[in-house]
């Protein structure tokens, strides 16, 4: 058995307290070994940020709090580590999201199976993860990619530390790594708004892709896939997890558009209703209204609240206003060739007209060419949902944070 630094074992009973808790069933022996086996301290940098209540950040060092700093470390809970131009861009995810996704890979059947699946994880971070892989499944049945050459000389300091040698690679994600190709098991650390081709071309029919999904205006739920012998892979979304969006190889922008004509109107759907906190909506706008998001700001600069929406790739905006009265009737502003009101508007009656459907009842199937189809579960039978050509696209450079109007607050009640 392998041997590394021994966690805290306080710590690290609280910890798994807390995973067994939050995943409601207790978890298989081989991962409670995992997370007994790798310190997760170790995978950590001196300087960890925490959510501190108010939409922001506090810093948390390891010189000036090492209690505090150890704590969080085994607290089920994401922890940013990294900030690029003033946002977050690496974390180490919450331990009980990081179980819950291997546990859909099926990577808890390993002890079923003549041999331990060849998983290929994408997005090596600090490392925590592959070295929960490689005390399930072994090193040699593990490789792991970073797209971040320091996250990756990172990464793999901290595996050597922990006494962990998964086949490690740096370079783009969305390629996979076809030397090391096919795989049994896919799993991403990231999220992404379709799934690249490549992934789907190095899994061995019946082999699973496990992906945490996210939009412009909803980034939640994990999608987890069956590869086909044609080519094509097929599945459903499940709803939990919140990763950072993945991050590709920048690219040049386009230089700042002109500024679009103004349309003023009225509405009666709430902002509340579309953008609240109701997760199953959201998610399906976020499939509907491709590129948009949205951002609420109580400034007071142009209303008492508005919500602000804007086109990610794009001159479009709108924004919806409450006056501080009246809930029923809100002023609306749309500007640019996409009315994205408009476009909110009927998606959302879509969603109403399906029954609601939750993120659960949603499937996805992907063909050859990369095409992307949807089709939702209600009480009627399946429904095929069609998919605007922007999410069948492949995606643009990402960030690795929340929306771009970050200093505004959000989701305010009424």
């Amino acid at each position: 058995m392998k041997t590394s630094p021994a966690a805290p074992a306080a710590h690290v009973d609280r910890l798994l307290a807390d995973v067994i808790q939050l995943l409601g069933r207790p978890l298989p022996p081989e991962y409670e070994r995992a997370l007994r086996t790798v310190p997760r301290h170790l995978f950590l940098p001196d300087r960890l940020w925490l959510r501190d209540g108010e939409g922001g950040y506090r810093a948390c060092d390891r010189s000036a709090d090492p209690d505090g700093w150890l704590t969080a470390a085994y607290t089920d809970t994401p922890l940013v580590t990294q900030f690029t131009d003033g946002l977050p861009s690496s974390s180490a995810s919450m331990p009980s999201m990081v179980l819950r996704t291997l546990l859909l890979a099926g990577i808890g059947d390993a002890g079923r199976e003549a041999r331990p699946p060849r998983v290929l994880e994408l997005g090596t971070g600090t490392g925590f993860n592959a070295a929960l892989l490689c005390t399930i499944l072994g090193d040699d049945a593990v490789s792991t990619v970073e797209l971040d050459p320091v996250l990756a000389a990172r990464g793999e300091g901290n595996l050597e530390a922990a006494g962990f040698a998964p086949a490690l690679s740096c370079g783009d994600a969305a390629a996979g790594w076809p030397s090391g190709a096919p795989y049994e098991r896919v799993v991403a650390t990231f999220s992404v708004d379709r799934v690249p081709s490549a992934w789907v071309e190095q899994t061995v029919p019946g082999g699973r892709i496990v992906t945490p999904w996210t939009s412009a205006w909803c980034r939640y739920g994990t999608l987890a896939l069956t590869a086909g012998r044609d080519g094509t892979a097929h599945g459903r979304f499940h709803a939990f997890a919140s990763f950072m969006p993945m991050r590709r190889p920048c690219q040049d922008t386009a230089g700042p558009a002109a500024a679009p004509a103004q349309h003023k109107g009225v509405t009666s759907l709430s902002p509340w209703l579309v953008a609240g906190g109701d997760l199953d909506a959201e998610f399906h706008l976020g499939l509907a209204v491709p590129g948009a998001s949205f951002a609420w700001d109580i400034t007071g600069e142009h209303a008492p609240t508005r919500l602000h929406i804007a086109d990610d790739e794009g001159p479009s905006w709108a924004a919806v206003d409450y006056d501080g009265r009246c809930a029923d009737r809100f002023a609306v502003i749309q500007a640019g060739p996409r009315l994205l009101w408009d476009e909110i508007t009927a998606g959302y009656t879509r969603w109403e007209t399906l029954g609601r459907p939750r993120i659960g009842q949603y499937r996805l199937s992907v063909n050859t060419a990369g095409d992307h189809t949807l089709r939702v579960e209600t009480g009627r039978g399946s429904t095929g949902i069609t998919i605007p050509e922007k999410l069948s696209r492949p995606s643009g450079p990402s960030g690795s944070s929340g929306s771009r109007w970050s200093s505004w607050s959000g989701r305010p009640g009424l």
